[in-house]
């Protein structure tokens, strides 16, 4: 049971770090939640794309590694170099702050508009499937049978964000327009990021 909650926590913790970067499906979505429009709708593409993307990572890459053991060393080291990488993108961030995050922009003008555009940004977007499908279906597979515990954290960890930041978008608002908050949150996945990337090389 503890190595269960174990892997959800870590499931939860890498799948918050890689969501909460500065975006524009995120900016997209904050937009939305500070004028209600279509919120429910939004939130409910990201959350439902997300959950979606993360079962092809962690049962694609789960089975390639039942079929071909070594694939996990391979995929290990691939996968750690990259997070490694994203963890000096976030530190650089933390150094080099650019501007926060920012809600103003045209309106949508329909609910089919803002559909479309959500899926658009999520779908059209390269690197939701190297975080999503690739990185933590990597990770995933590093956690052998609780692979699916791990990722049912990350899917938690993409409803709870995207919740809060459509449904508490004007409470958020300022907060996350602040250049300042943004380094606070790229500090913490820049350190995450690493120690797992780190963890990651280290074990294949």
């Amino acid at each position: 049971m503890s190595n269960a909650l174990t892997a959800a926590a870590a499931g939860f913790g890498t799948g918050l770090s890689l969501i909460v970067a500065i975006g524009a499906q995120n900016a997209f979505v904050l937009r939305q939640g500070i004028r209600r429009d279509a919120v429910l709708a939004v939130v409910g593409i990201c959350a439902l794309s997300d959950m979606v993307l993360i079962a092809l990572g962690v049962g694609g890459v789960g089975a390639v590694v039942v079929a071909w053991p070594g694939a996990l060393r391979a995929v290990g080291l691939i996968g750690g170099a990259f997070l490694l990488c994203y963890g000096v993108l976030a530190a650089r961030r933390v150094l080099r702050p650019g501007d926060g995050l920012r809600a103003e922009g045209g309106t949508t003008g329909s609910r089919r508009r803002a559909v479309l555009t959500c899926l658009a940004l999520t779908w059209l977007n390269p690197h939701v499937y190297l975080d999503t499908v690739f990185l933590l279906g990597s990770l995933a597979a590093d956690r052998g049978p609780l692979r699916w515990t791990f990722g049912l954290g990350a899917v938690l960890a993409s409803l709870c964000w995207f919740v809060a930041l459509g449904f508490g978008a004007r409470l958020l608002g300022r907060f996350l327009a602040r250049p300042s908050a943004w380094r606070v949150l790229d500090g913490l996945v820049a350190v995450t990021m690493l120690g797992l990337g780190a963890m990651l090389v280290a074990g294949s």
